[in-house]
């Protein structure tokens, strides 16, 4: 017995150690969610149409591309008004094979029709999809820019299994509109040719008839002074295909230009150095316009051989270039997005939360525990011991996984310690049975437990498996409710089945013969 009784005392003293270390310091360990700490509530909408005219264009520009280098470049393509597909013109001369080849090659996710004009749609499948795709990418995206701009435990999440919208959560945020524009700023960077600039748009497509040719397209950008001063905007024609993109980037981060003004400098991975070095090698003299978010932020020409580095210049603040630099790293949103939703949470208004959350947690704990004495005498003072630790592990359990505490998962720790009494109240329900028909008081306390035990094992996995659904599908505090929940009911098995056993053997243990038990 005395074995059994120091494996015991060992395991719930180690345990009790490894919580304790965790726990403290609790303003340390133990972080405090949105509507406690403070800070700001977005829902996001990514615009995933935008996602789809991409797949699109570059749908187009890879067939323009395969029959021009046949030596049939099309006639005309263009992009359908519903944005799910284009139309084809080819060429006069243009042979069947040909068409046939690149059609099969390059379109094998379109539905595609023959006629005069070939139309190309994409299936209804592969719509689906772009757009879910593209909301997994605008979310690990988002995580990757929130993630750098250093906010702690943020949430950011789909808001339904196929919705299009995105919560983000940020407690503890002091500049909400800088996080917005982070978060906002599409940031896709691109290096494409130009064919030639002008100081408005009638004077650069003056030579081609007024009208855009399908190969290119029309980017403004701001001429600056030497103090950084906008004195006017410059419209280049450059051609769709990029030379390099922001999917050809390694890195980004906030440089200086010649004349000491914030920049930021990029350097590419090496397929992306190898393409910009065939390019510059092959186009000394040339212009070539550096586009982020559609604009030109510069328009440099060519003096030599460039591989894997280059500037971006314009009227950056070093917070501007600091920034920008951050979310070229984190990779470009895949499609635009909405602000739909954002709600402020002042801290004060999160302590008062969290003054309140403690005081109802305290007063229950207190009510709680002084019934059990009441009423159950001597072993109320196990089931409040039990209790206790209860409290202390869950701290302990919450600050080991980094959980974020919320207002309802304060409200899963009030819940938990009312499931851990209530399987006290079974057990000790049970052994007051037992000792009624005669039994001694150490086979009425065994029994008491063994057979109480199915009935507490059914109550906790019952409300546990509800706890992990409220994980798996809510959001937010919701989550927070659950995961307090869940932790706290598994800790509770432990303290009211394993714990209060001990304590009871432990008691016995010191007597030869026990007539009585207070209970």
């Amino acid at each position: 017995m005395k074995g059994k009784l120091a494996w015991r005392w060992g395991l719930i003293f180690a345990v009790t150690a490894f919580a304790v270390y965790f726990m403290l310091p609790v303003d340390k360990r133990i972080h405090l969610g949105l509507d406690l700490k403070g800070g700001i509530h977005l829902v996001l909408q990514v615009n995933t149409r935008d996602a789809v005219r991409a797949e699109v264009d570059d749908a187009m520009e890879r067939v323009r591309g395969d029959l021009t280098e046949k030596g049939f470049a099309p006639a005309s393509l263009q992009r359908l008004p519903d944005g799910d597909g284009f139309q084809l013109t080819p060429a006069a001369g243009t042979t069947n094979k040909a068409l046939d080849k690149v059609i099969d090659d390059r379109l094998p996710e379109f539905k595609v029709s023959r006629g005069v004009n070939v139309t190309a749609t994409l299936k209804p499948e592969v719509v689906r999809s772009i757009r879910d795709m593209a909301v997994r990418q605008g979310l690990e995206t988002i995580r990757n820019r929130v993630d750098q701009f250093g906010v702690s435990e943020p949430v950011i999440q789909r808001q339904g299994i196929e919705g299009d919208r995105i919560v983000v959560q940020l407690p503890g945020v002091d500049d909400p509109a800088r996080v917005k524009d982070l978060i906002r700023s599409t940031a896709f960077l691109e290096i494409k040719p130009v064919v030639r600039a002008a100081p408005t748009e009638e004077a650069l497509l003056a030579t081609s008839g007024g009208k855009v040719p399908d190969d290119c397209e029309v980017v403004a950008g701001d001429i600056e002074d030497l103090e950084g001063r906008i004195s006017g905007k410059e419209y280049y024609l450059v051609k769709r295909a990029s030379v390099v993109s922001g999917r050809d980037l390694r890195n980004a981060r906030r440089s200086q230009d010649q004349y000491g003004q914030p920049a930021v400098n990029f350097t590419l991975n090496p397929e992306g150095a190898n393409k910009f070095g065939a390019y510059t090698a092959a186009h000394i003299g040339d212009r070539m316009a550096i586009v982020l978010d559609n604009k030109v932020r510069s328009a440099p020409t060519i003096r030599g051989h460039i591989t894997d580095s280059g500037i971006i210049e314009g009227n950056f603040t070093v917070q501007g270039a600091e920034d920008l630099g951050l979310v070229l790293r984190a990779g470009a949103l895949p499609a635009s997005i909405t602000y739909l939703e954002e709600r402020t949470v002042g801290p004060s208004l999160g302590r008062d939360s969290v003054n309140r959350g403690l005081t109802a947690g305290l007063v229950g704990l207190i009510l709680v525990a002084a019934f059990m004495l009441v009423y159950y005498k001597g072993a109320g003072i196990n089931a409040n011991v039990a209790l206790v630790l209860n409290a202390v592990l869950l701290l302990g359990a919450i600050g080991a996984l980094s959980a974020t505490l919320t207002l309802p998962g304060i409200a899963g720790v009030i819940l938990t310690i009312g499931m851990a009494v209530d399987s006290n109240v079974l057990v000790f329900e049970r052994i007051r049975e037992e000792l009624e028909l005669g039994k001694t008081v150490r086979n009425a306390v065994a029994l008491g437990f063994s057979r109480a035990f199915a009935t507490i094992i059914d109550t906790h996995v019952t409300t546990i498996v509800s706890a992990l659904f409220l994980f798996q599908f809510g959001t937010g505090p919701i989550k927070g409710f659950a995961v307090t929940l869940t932790v706290g009911l598994a800790i509770s098995m432990f303290t009211s089945v394993f714990v209060s056993r001990t304590i009871f053997e432990a008691l016995l243990a010191r007597r030869v013969q026990v007539k009585t038990l207070s209970i």
